[in-house]
């Protein structure tokens, strides 16, 4: 069976129905009746509708898989190990918290970048609160006031001998 490649609302619909639960694009295309990958890419090219519905589906999606990572660092998955002891080999039972761990990674890399306004890391640009957007007569009082800060310390390290520190 070939594949469809001609764009049907129902699949369209199915398409982003799928991606705002959470599955990736790649898995969705690999079900016969969906188109492929570049396909559903050119009709994001070639239809702005669809095209915003993808991109809202793909942001709802993210938030699912963001939920995934919270409940899969909530339930315990317990799982089997075998060990090796100097009477042989014998099966330890426990929960699986480097498995659990590495999915929870996973998916919170991915949504960081895939959405690096909302699950990226912040950069602060400002300092101590203060604004870095400054008018050039504020930039000029603040170099005044670095500079007369600085001159100080300065001063305060030449007459320092070190006494205070016996």
């Amino acid at each position: 069976m070939t594949r469809p490649t001609s764009y049907t609302p129902a699949l369209a619909d199915e398409i982003c129905e799928r991606l705002a639960s959470g599955e990736t694009l790649r898995d969705i295309c690999r079900d016969d009746h969906v188109p492929s990958f570049r396909s559903v890419y050119r009709w994001r090219e070639s239809n702005a509708e669809f095209s915003a519905r993808f991109a809202l589906a793909r942001e709802i999606g993210g938030d699912v898989i963001a939920e995934q990572a919270l409940a899969i660092a909530d339930t315990p998955q317990v799982g089997e190990r075998d060990e090796t002891t100097h009477e042989g080999f014998k099966t330890v039972r426990e929960d699986m918290l480097g498995h659990r761990k590495l999915q929870v990674e996973t998916r919170l890399k991915l949504l960081a970048v895939w959405f690096p306004r909302k699950y990226g890391q912040r950069i602060d640009m400002t300092t101590a609160g203060e604004s870095l957007n400054l008018t050039p007569e504020q930039r000029q009082a603040k170099i005044t006031q670095l500079a007369a800060a600085a001159e100080k310390r300065r001063k305060q390290a030449e007459q320092d001998d070190g006494t205070d520190l016996v």
